[in-house]
Parts: C-alpha cells; sequence; structure tokens
C-alpha cells in the first residue's frame, strides 16, 4: 500500500464538474492498493498516516498531528501509485490491487480515518477526478507499507 500525502491550506475533487469532496486544512490523501494488501496492512498506514507530525507547533517545529490541530483529510484512491515503468515508456499496473479487493479496502481505510478524524472526505473509486489543491509548504510525504 502507498499513501502519498500532501500537507494542505485546501483541497477539493470533482467529478462531472460537480465538487465531491472539500476540505480546509489537512492531508490530502493519495492512496494506492497493491494486490498483497491487506485490512491489517492498512491499520498499520492508518496509524502511520495520523500519527504524521508534520503540522507546526508554537516554534515553527513541524511537531504536531492532524488530531492536534483538528484537521481534515481528502483521500483519493489512485492505482497508478503501483504503476511500473521498468520496460519501455508505457507503465504496467500490474502491481496494482484487482479494483473489487482496492475499492474494499479504499472503503476500509475511509472507515478507518474517519474513525479518528472529524471530517474525512473522498473521491469516486474508478471515477475521473479532477483534484485541485493549495499545498502548504509544500510538504509531501510518502508512506510505503514495504517500508513500514
Amino acid at each position: 500500500m502507498r499513501f502519498i500525502v500532501q500537507r494542505v491550506k485546501r483541497a477539493e475533487v470533482e467529478v462531472e464538474n460537480k465538487i465531491i469532496g472539500k476540505i480546509e486544512e489537512g492531508f490530502l490523501v493519495f492512496a494506492g492498493v497493491s494486490q498483497s494488501d491487506t485490512e491489517e496492512i492498512a491499520d498499520k498506514m492508518v496509524c502511520k498516516l495520523i500519527g504524521l507530525r508534520i503540522f507546526e507547533d508554537e516554534n515553527g517545529k513541524s511537531n504536531l498531528d492532524i488530531k492536534t490541530v483538528d484537521g481534515e483529510m481528502l483521500i483519493i484512491s489512485q492505482f497508478t501509485l503501483y504503476a511500473d515503468c521498468k520496460k519501455g515508456n508505457r507503465p504496467s499496473f500490474i502491481r496494482a490491487g484487482a479494483p473489487e479487493m482496492a475499492n474494499n479496502l479504499y472503503e476500509y481505510i475511509l472507515k478507518r480515518c474517519r474513525e479518528k478524524i472529524a471530517n474525512v472526505q473522498s473521491g469516486e473509486f474508478g471515477a475521473d477526478m479532477k483534484v485541485s489543491l493549495v499545498n502548504d509548504g509544500p510538504f509531501t510525504i510518502i508512506l510505503d507499507s514495504e517500508e513500514l
């Protein structure tokens, strides 16, 4: 499982010209699910995500987590995080999770985050989405379950 986490001032996602998810200060998370991912792996990733201390404290140090700053989350499913570009110029996505399995884990991730964060918004699995954001910092972190 891979998460691209961006600390944002605001972010939104639209599908067919309609905004379906919008947040203010918090995390925009692009979530990629691989064939071998499980709910146990998702739990570890969500725990790491919520515990990330990348918001500034009173001394300007990145020392506060999302709960401490009452941050919000927008989580977007993105199978392209498992693009394999080793051969040729056209990416292969064979390591990405099958759609039904990946969607189930994506929904599980949303559920687990909503248990801890008051406002968790989402994209639409498999849809053509337009994502807009104001990156704060910029501050971008890559979380990979193979490295946890």
